[in-house]
């Protein structure tokens, strides 16, 4: 079983900044991509940036420029430093990882128990 456990979460005014943290723990053989996903209240949860184990990222148009997604392969831990904050950017973040529990098996989605993330206007 892995597990996934973010922090970093919490309240700040708009134009400010948060860095969230997700580390993967348990029965890890490999992680290829981690990602960060959010909801807002009465909305889906969507795709925020990904980073391959390559470290190569991508994000979406929304926090483009604004987030920065990052891992440390050798602490199984992915980051999102998040600046220029705004009241839209308001949810819960989860952290996502494609994870092998052993050499051959196939690659699993993980997802964390989700970071409240409040901007205040």
């Amino acid at each position: 079983q892995v597990q996934l456990v973010e922090s970093g979460g919490g309240l700040v005014q708009a134009g400010g900044s948060l860095r969230l943290s997700c580390t993967a723990s348990g029965n890890i053989f490999s992680i290829n991509a981690m990602a960060w996903y959010r909801q807002a209240p009465g909305k889906q949860r969507e795709l925020v940036a990904t980073i391959t184990s390559g470290s190569s990222t991508n994000y979406a148009d929304s926090v483009k420029g604004r987030f920065t997604i990052s891992r440390d392969n050798a602490k199984n831990t992915v980051y999102l430093q998040m600046n220029s904050l705004k009241p839209e950017d308001t949810a819960v973040y989860y952290c996502n990882a494609e994870t092998r529990t052993y050499r051959t098996s196939p690659l699993r989605d993980y997802w964390g128990q989700g970071t409240q993330v409040t901007v205040s206007s």
